[in-house]
């Protein structure tokens, strides 16, 4: 029997119907003009500018609104400094995205950490990092949050459980593992060059594949009940796990694709709407 499958496209459907409804209430709030999620795209990037696409339509569906900053691939640091500083001025705007990655020559993690806290709704900057890892309010990095997000959805228990998280980015794996040690797991980190990484992985009870190489984890690491969740995606619409060969003796998973995806968007969205409502209040 399959393992229950953590439908990300479902859930992120359901919260959307939610964030509809408290956006037209800002609205109402407000008065008429409603929030703004700016998104900010250096050099021409097709993936990252498709994402960007998908953020827009996501506003749309929930009646905020979108705006959309491209600057050129010869873009300089202090010229996107300066366009993070315009956004942070502008009081329409609750939340800022930039895409990563940014053309070599800007300095990506002074331009990240330029973003006003209260409007770091992707939780990239090092202020809001730390004030998630250490427990205080803050809104965290969109994926790892979303992933969060999807298994409370499930009621999928995490205290007590031995966790472990195969990849270091600071916008996902590293957050992941800080969120899942504040929700009482025990947790392992690891990554390529882990020793003995299949036995690591094999204690997991829960799972997150994390590492970006597609089908690096591989099915016969996997304990039988185990919790997997895989937020890599790569061509072939594959994620980071041999997913296909562990479903039917695991307790559950995310699909690839529509398990953790559809929630890093959503979970975006959400953290948008509630910095609007904070500075509503």
């Amino acid at each position: 029997m399959s393992g229950l499958v953590l439908d990300g496209k479902a859930y992120a459907k359901e919260l959307e119907i939610e964030l509809f409804s408290r956006v037209q209430k800002l609205k109402e709030t407000m008065g008429s003009d409603p929030p703004i999620l700016a998104t900010i795209l250096v050099g021409a990037d097709p993936a990252s500018a498709t994402y960007v696409r998908m953020k827009g339509n996501a506003c749309r569906r929930v009646g905020m609104e979108s705006l959309s900053i491209a600057l050129p691939e010869q873009t300089t640091t202090q010229q996107l400094l300066t366009a993070i500083d315009d956004l942070n001025a502008n009081p329409r705007v609750r939340g800022i995205l930039l895409q990563h990655p940014v053309p070599k020559q800007i300095e990506e993690r002074e331009c990240f950490d330029r973003i006003a806290i209260e409007k770091d709704v992707d939780g990239v900057t090092s202020h809001g990092f730390g004030r998630m890892a250490m427990g205080e309010p803050a809104y965290g990095s969109a994926t790892p949050a979303g992933i969060m997000r999807l298994l409370a959805r499930y009621a999928i228990d995490i205290a007590g459980k031995e966790a472990v998280v195969v990849g270091r980015s600071p916008i996902l794996g590293k957050p992941m593992a800080m969120m899942l040690l504040n929700a009482n797991a025990t947790v392992t980190i690891c990554h390529s060059r882990t020793k003995n990484l299949h036995e690591v992985v094999r204690r997991a009870e829960i799972l997150i594949g994390a590492v970006g190489k597609p089908e690096f984890i591989k099915a016969d690491w996997i304990r039988d009940g185990a919790i997997v969740v895989d937020a890599g995606y790569h061509p072939g619409g594959v994620g980071d796990i041999e997913l296909t060969q562990v479903i039917d003796r695991v307790a559950a998973y995310t699909p690839v694709p529509g398990g953790v995806g559809p929630m890093t968007i959503a979970t975006l969205i959400a953290q948008t709407v509630e910095a609007a409502e904070k500075a509503a209040a």
